[in-house]
């Protein structure tokens, strides 16, 4: 057995007993985990499939069929793509890891609510999140890379995609759910200068206090932090590289050299920082923040409220366009360079578009939008970026799609994304085949009565 495949092994011998309660170690001081499939010279362990199990719970994932049968073939198949990734030399960036792990929990504080929720769910910070989801994140590139290069001499002709489409029943062409098109004016209410400066006092008052050896750095995270995930660290963060990190705060904790210091005020998307270096390693730096908001008043909310409002009569009274006004008027630097149009980029097919299903918008825009007409643009409302900052919003209509059948005239797309993942998935499913034929595996005895997705197995 390889020396990687040993220390996977023991890896997860350690974290399985450091997690289990006390009682439950003490029963299994003899097998603490154990080799169920070997595929190449890569093991599955029992944890491994307890951790995907959970996963799976979590998410509200079904598997087909057993379970306990699914699980380890779906290991061993991802065995199988990273191990012919490394051959191929398939690589991905640490931006392209770092990018896909924002999205995802991104995505995740969408479904919860908030940071401060993902991360009393989770029971970990951001930071420790990003961390634990790295390697994951990785692995999966690499599949879907190795996948993409298996895949990418595959075309499908219009010809093929309605010959497809016509030998099927009507109940098996897709629906396509209701979609629609939007176009936003936002503005930042105006934050006082006054509070500004509060707030920047306060944060020098701090470096004062622990330069003057009055008290420690991590002390006073933990008392006036509004990051709370790093603040119940003491403003701590694990190694970072400087791709995860707001550019203003990633260029001056760089830049630090003397733990013993502390930085100048900071200003980021978040709000206002004074950051400690703790240490460097490569391209990664440890340190520990302090993050204060400036409080957005009510007076200020309710007068960029007034002026979003009063653009808003002007766009329908004809003086000016939307497209116009968001180029000219909108803090949302992505969509006004867009003429206002909101875009995203898919999760399923990675491709940028404009076209929103209401529940990938952003929730207080989906109301909005849910009871406007085609054209028609909403009185201004105020709602949390994703960064926590208050912003003030008029949203226009453009389009909406009603949910309906893919047809070849107004779907072709839609349904020449059908045919070509059929395509794919064939052509995967027959590189497996052929894989499983020339790699050795190894089973566990009470898996060879299960009901695999793949033949070959068992040998």
């Amino acid at each position: 057995m390889r020396k990687e495949t040993i220390l996977h092994i023991a890896r997860h011998a350690l974290f399985l007993l450091c997690t289990l309660p006390m009682a439950a170690q003490s029963q299994t001081s003899n097998v603490i985990d154990e080799v169920i499939w070997v595929v190449g010279d890569e093991a599955i362990l029992k944890s491994d499939v307890e951790t995907m199990r959970l996963q799976a719970e979590q998410e509200g994932i079904k598997w087909n069929g057993d379970p306990d049968c699914a699980i380890p073939e779906q290991l061993a198949v991802q065995k199988l793509f990273l191990h012919q990734a490394a051959i191929d030399s398939i690589e991905v960036t640490e931006s392209e890891v770092s990018q896909r792990v924002e999205e995802h929990i991104n995505y995740m504080i969408q479904i919860v609510g908030s940071r401060e929720k993902l991360e009393e769910y989770r029971n970990m910070t951001l930071t420790q999140l990003r961390n634990e989801m790295h390697d994951e994140i990785r692995n999966r590139l690499l599949i879907e890379n190795m996948k993409n290069k298996l895949v990418a001499d595959i075309k499908v002709t219009p010809s093929d995609v309605r010959r497809y489409f016509n030998n099927l029943p009507e109940d098996s062409i897709p629906f396509v759910p209701t979609e629609v098109e939007v176009q936003i004016i936002t503005q930042l209410p105006k934050i006082e200068e006054e509070e500004i400066n509060r707030v920047k006092n306060e944060l020098r008052e701090y470096t004062d206090r622990v330069m003057n050896g009055e008290t420690q750095f991590s002390t006073l995270a933990r008392l006036y932090s509004e990051d709370p995930g790093s603040a119940r660290q003491g403003g701590e963060m694990d190694y970072v590289g400087r791709a995860i990190l707001d550019p203003a705060f990633a260029s001056v904790a760089f830049n630090l050299t003397d733990p013993k210091k502390v930085s100048k005020v900071v200003e980021s998307e978040f709000g206002f920082h004074i950051i400690q270096l703790i240490d460097k390693r490569g391209d990664k730096v440890k340190v520990r923040h302090i993050l204060r908001k400036p409080h957005v008043s009510d007076a200020a909310i309710d007068a960029a409220i007034s002026r979003l409002d009063s653009i808003a009569d002007d766009i329908r009274s004809g003086k000016i366009t939307f497209e116009k006004a968001a180029m000219y008027v909108s803090d949302d630097k992505d969509t006004r360079n867009n003429r206002g149009n909101m875009f995203y980029t898919d999760n399923a097919t990675r491709l940028r578009t404009s076209k929103f299903q209401l529940k990938n918008l952003p929730a207080e825009i989906a109301k909005v939008v849910d009871t406007l007409e085609v054209g028609k643009i909403s009185n201004a409302f105020s709602m949390m970026t994703e960064r926590g900052k208050t912003q003030c919003v008029i949203a226009k209509l453009k389009n909406r799609i009603e949910g309906h059948r893919a047809t070849i005239t107004e779907d072709f797309q839609v349904m020449k994304d059908v045919v070509l993942a059929k395509r794919r998935e064939e052509t995967i499913k027959k590189w497996v085949s052929d894989k499983l034929k020339s790699t050795y595996i190894r089973i566990d005895d009470r898996y060879k009565n299960c009901t695999f997705e793949y033949d070959g197995w068992i040998k």
